[in-house]
């Protein structure tokens, strides 16, 4: 696929994927959000990338959806709604299930659909005056799918304060929900993403993350007997695997590992 709304590129073991749509403040459309979903499945199997950092040219991260799209959805049946809503819903659940880490570097503000989008990766780095809201409940919508991701992520209480209220704020007023990871200056935050991406490619097995971040997934929805039976499981089978025999080793040889 040739990428028109987004850019590509990988440096230093880091895939940056970068919404490139700063005239229409990063708003998605059907483009968009296709060409994040092409370039995110292409990224799995890529050697070259351990890490995925996700972020924005000009003001904004992300203003939600497009206007032109918002409009036409007036004139949508039930099935076209729905085929839309799965195919945010697909690009939501690939970041969330992706097997790279995903880092959000929020340098503008992040709304509606742009919040959601930011919200489902596994980090965020934010600039403190970028302003991040769930606004769909102000135009008579819902936040239907990216609830799903932030319930787990903060917590109901915490979550109904964001979806409910419909309310903007910045990133220093919701700091405390633990939203975000790190909150940076803006002339230091591409350099705080980048050693922080670079620790991780550097210092993790890119299989013990993986395996890692699918468990963290997979064992919220599980009882407790099941749960930690998977989690035995789990344990064994990554006894098993190279990276761990080679960092065990290295363990007791008193080495730092290569990863």
């Amino acid at each position: 696929m040739k990428y028109e709304l987004i850019k590509h590129e990988i440096s230093h073991r880091i895939i940056y994927i970068t919404l490139n749509r700063p005239e229409k403040r990063n708003a998605l459309n059907q483009q968009m959000v296709a060409e994040l979903t092409h370039a995110l499945k292409k990224a799995k199997n890529n050697p070259q990338g351990k890490v995925i950092v996700l972020k924005a040219e000009g003001k904004a991260f992300c203003a939600g959806a497009d206007l032109a799209y918002i409009q036409s959805l007036q004139a949508f049946s039930y099935e076209e709604n729905l085929a839309d809503s799965n195919q945010l819903k697909a690009l939501f659940e690939i970041i969330y299930q992706h097997p790279k880490i995903i880092i959000a570097q929020v340098e503008g503000h992040a709304l509606a659909g742009g919040c959601g989008l930011a919200t489902v990766c596994d980090y965020i780095f934010s600039v403190p005056h970028a302003k991040f809201g769930y606004t769909e409940v102000k135009i008579g919508f819902i936040p239907a799918i990216v609830m799903v991701f932030l319930l787990r992520k903060i917590g109901e209480s915490r979550a109904k304060r964001l979806l409910l209220s419909g309310e903007i704020y910045t990133a220093e007023e919701i700091l405390s929900t633990g939203l975000f990871h790190q909150l940076c200056d803006p002339k230091t935050i591409a350099d705080s993403v980048k050693h922080f991406a670079t620790s991780l490619c550097e210092n993790n097995s890119e299989a013990a993350m993986a395996i890692t971040k699918k468990m963290i997934a997979d064992i919220q929805s599980m009882p407790i007997e099941k749960a930690l039976s998977f989690a035995a499981e789990q344990n064994a089978k990554a006894r098993n695997t190279t990276d761990c025999k080679k960092g065990i080793s290295a363990f007791l040889n008193k080495e730092k590992p290569s990863w």
